[in-house]
């Protein structure tokens, strides 16, 4: 007998000169022995490539003469953005052709809050200084629907996400019907004004404040009572809730720290969200819940992994001014900011993501290369690529200054519990204790 090799061409030959030509590969690594060095190559090459190709900036979103001082997206259409600026006015955008869709001369004050209406593509709320709330239907002109009158300046506004209820922050923290011209609830507890208010997205019948007496309070409409209340060491300017998780919020600092809270136990944040140089003026979770991007004083952005605490990126422009708002999109693909210059920039939350339709090739390359970049993170070479960012210099030398800080006042500590018995028997406060005073409930 004669044995010879018998191969089917089907497994080797295209059938059409356009296709691809069939490769064989044996993945067994005995026989691939430098599989890890080009593995690793690849992925340096793949992270060099990411901080090349990283340019965020997509446009900016022109029409304010004053700075913006209040947005928020629309939870059912997936381009639409409302905006309120320092002079009044209100605009309605359409982020996929950047331009204004609606505008109209709302307040005589700074409009401190906008927010979509619950059911209704058309219609949503502003709130200013002016003392007055008012609801406008894009679809009916530039004339109110609709206006309250309270006896305060208003400081923030929220909409109940199903029911016609609406909620203000000012002197008090007032939920009001859309049927009546007074609110149905008022709360007060210590605060001698109030600076935000948020509905939860999810339980609905909780929503929280800020106050200037440095404290988040929650409440519950089922009661009509507070549920509790956490005292900070310093003011907490915005918050925002988790939209998957119901009971997780995150609040911004003038401490230039962000955290994480849970609810059901406010002795302790669960993460603290730092590299701010300067006070946190906003903060907003993505749709996704996994992810939030703050607003800060010193002039940049940044983006977190609620998982992680120091930010992924941070982005900033020459011209931007400080951040008053922002904002996630729907599709959890772009980040807004509002600065107090007068424009609205709209940033890729992914920075070397190409936009637009992507091959089923190229897909699999990224998806390979991302694996890759996981798999050899820890690499110095790597992680010092990947972590690269450059800041402008007053950043740079504020930061520099505050890690000085903040060891000199470590190195202190230290220094009183190796030579004082006294200290040496105080318990070490964790750094995510260390903002809270106390809880109230």
């Amino acid at each position: 007998k004669i044995k010879a090799l018998s191969r089917s061409s089907n497994d080797y030959v295209r059938e059409r000169s356009q296709d691809l030509h069939k490769v064989q590969r044996n993945l067994n690594p005995t026989i691939h022995p430098f599989e890890q060095g080009r593995e690793y190559v690849r992925a340096l090459n793949t992270v060099k490539l990411e901080r090349m190709f990283a340019k965020p900036f997509v446009g900016a979103l022109g029409g304010h003469i004053d700075g913006v001082y209040s947005m928020a997206k629309h939870p059912t259409r997936l381009a639409s953005m409302i905006s309120g600026s320092g002079d009044g006015e209100i605009r309605v955008w359409d982020i996929t052709d950047q331009r204004t869709t609606w505008r109209a001369n709302a307040h005589n004050g700074i409009v401190q809050g906008v927010c979509a209406g619950a059911n209704d593509t058309t219609r949503f709320l502003s709130c200013s200084q002016d003392k007055t709330v008012k609801i406008w239907d894009t679809s009916s002109g530039s004339d109110p629907v609709n206006t309250y009158v309270g006896k305060y300046a208003f400081m923030g506004l929220s909409h109940h996400r199903k029911d016609p209820l609406f909620a203000t922050a000012g002197n008090s923290v007032d939920v009001w019907d859309e049927s009546r011209s007074e609110p149905i609830h008022e709360f007060e507890w210590g605060a001698d004004s109030y600076q935000s208010v948020k509905f939860n997205p999810v339980e609905t019948n909780i929503l929280a404040s800020t106050g200037t007496d440095r404290t988040i309070v929650l409440y519950d409409l089922r009661t009509s009572q507070p549920i509790s209340k956490v005292v900070m060491t310093m003011r907490t300017n915005a918050i925002a809730w988790n939209p998957i998780e119901a009971y997780t919020f995150v609040a911004a600092n003038e401490d230039h720290n962000t955290y994480l809270f849970d609810m059901r136990n406010m002795e302790s944040a669960h993460n603290v969200f730092k590299d701010h140089v300067s006070a946190v003026m906003d903060v907003d979770f993505a749709p996704t819940g996994q992810e939030i991007v703050t607003g800060s004083y010193d002039r940049t952005l940044r983006l977190y992994n609620i998982n992680q605490g120091h930010s992924r990126d941070v982005y900033h422009t020459k011209r931007m001014q400080r951040i008053f708002s922002v904002q996630f999109s729907m599709d959890s693909k772009f980040v807004l900011s509002g600065s107090d210059d007068g424009n609205i920039r709209l940033w890729k939350a992914n920075a070397s993501e190409k936009l637009g339709v992507k091959d089923w090739r190229e897909r699999h390359h990224l998806a390979y290369a991302a694996s890759l970049k996981e798999r050899f993170k820890h690499m110095d070479e790597i992680r010092k690529i990947d972590r690269h960012r450059p800041l402008p210099g007053d950043i740079r030398r504020a930061d520099r200054m505050k890690k000085t800080l903040l060891g000199s006042e470590k190195r202190k500590d230290e220094n009183r519990r190796k030579h004082s018995k006294k200290y040496d028997e105080e318990k070490r406060i964790p750094e995510r204790k260390k903002a809270i005073i106390g809880v109230a409930k």
